[in-house]
Formats: C-alpha cells, structure tokens, sequence
C-alpha cells in the first residue's frame, strides 16, 4: 500500500510531527492488514459510530498535505474523464486524516491512516457524489487538538469546501496508470485530448 505524508501532533505538546505513514487505515484491533485496503477513505458523517474509525476520530486526528486531487467522472459505458482539483491560487491544503497505529504478528509497529470525505462542493458535483474533507486553515489547530475528543464538536470542520476558492480542470489519461507517477500527469488537457472522440 502506498505511503502519504501526515501531520500530526506530536506528542501532549503543541508542536507538529510530519512522518510517512501507509495510506489504508488499519484499527488496533485488526487480526488482518488487508482492512487497510478497504479503508483509504471514511465517510466524516458516521466515522463516529464506525469501529473502524471511532477511536481514531476521538483520538487521532491528522492534517494529509496535498496540492491537488484527482477524480473522474463518467462520460460513457467504459470511459472516464479525470480531472485535476485544487486550490484556484494553486496552494498547499490539507485533508483531514485520521491515524492508528498497529502492531503486525512479529510485533513490528505499522501507521496507517485514512482521508475524511464528505458531500460534493458545487464544483466537484458533476464530477462525484462525495468528496475529501479539505480543511480550512483556521481549523488546523482545533482538528489536531487531543483534548477536543467529542466528535460532535468538531462537525463545523468537515463541511464541503468553498467552492469560489478552488479549481478543477481536465487532464490526460496519464493518470490513470500508477505507474505514471510524474508532474506531468497534472498538466491540464484541452477537453477535446482528454476525452479520446467516440466514433
């Protein structure tokens, strides 16, 4: 599984760690790793009341850099366009992750960690039903805060994102391929290369 960088706090201080964890959230209480495939992303709406999750949300909470996104959206039986979501000043933002840590059979010590996601912004809409929890900056400090473990008093942070503050645009079909994993794979695209002609 692929490893993302997080933030979080560090320690009972106030100070921020950035540390490399794999993508995939595996609970404490798992018997198999192979959870984490089928736990990369949570739906912020009942991570609460998830097993999965709701220690996590509690307790561990974490800031996933990013400077853009993809997703695709369906534009016939087998064909998909993706595209390239961000910031529209082109800005660093940050996810709102959860974190846990794991202990494999041989009692190696494994960090996991998994991406909030809620209902679509006007802007991702016509591309996806659901989208990640983009934090705003101003809610960083409460989102890492230890001693904030009510779930419920942290609801205000996981709305959609203003969608006046950000952009999306189409690229090519580079990017659907893992092995392509280069800058270029976000260049935007006219439409018309994206999207490959239908007859």
């Amino acid at each position: 599984m692929q490893s993302v960088p997080i933030i979080r706090r560090k320690g009972q201080t106030s100070g921020r760690s950035f540390v490399l964890v794999r993508w995939g959230l595996i609970p404490s209480w798992a018997k198999d790793p192979s959870i984490g495939t089928k736990t990369i992303n949570a739906m912020s709406e009942t991570a609460a009341e998830k097993p999965a999750f709701r220690d996590a949300l509690r307790l561990r909470r974490c800031l996933i850099p990013a400077d853009g996104l993809y997703e695709w959206q369906s534009i016939g039986p087998k064909q998909k366009q993706a595209f390239n979501i961000g910031m529209a000043d082109d800005s660093l933002f940050a996810f709102a992750g959860l974190w846990e840590r794991w202990q494999d059979p041989s009692g190696e010590l494994v960090e996991t960690c998994t991406i909030l996601t809620t209902s679509p912004n006007a802007l991702v809409a016509d591309v996806h039903d659901r989208m990640p929890v983009i934090l705003k900056l101003d809610h960083y400090d409460r989102w890492l805060d230890s001693k904030v473990n009510n779930p419920s008093s942290l609801a205000h942070c996981l709305k959609p994102f203003d969608p006046a503050l950000m952009r999306k645009y189409p690229v090519s079909t580079r990017v659907n391929r893992p092995e392509n994993d280069d800058q270029s794979c976000a260049q935007e695209v006219p439409i018309s290369v994206a999207q490959p002609a239908l007859f």
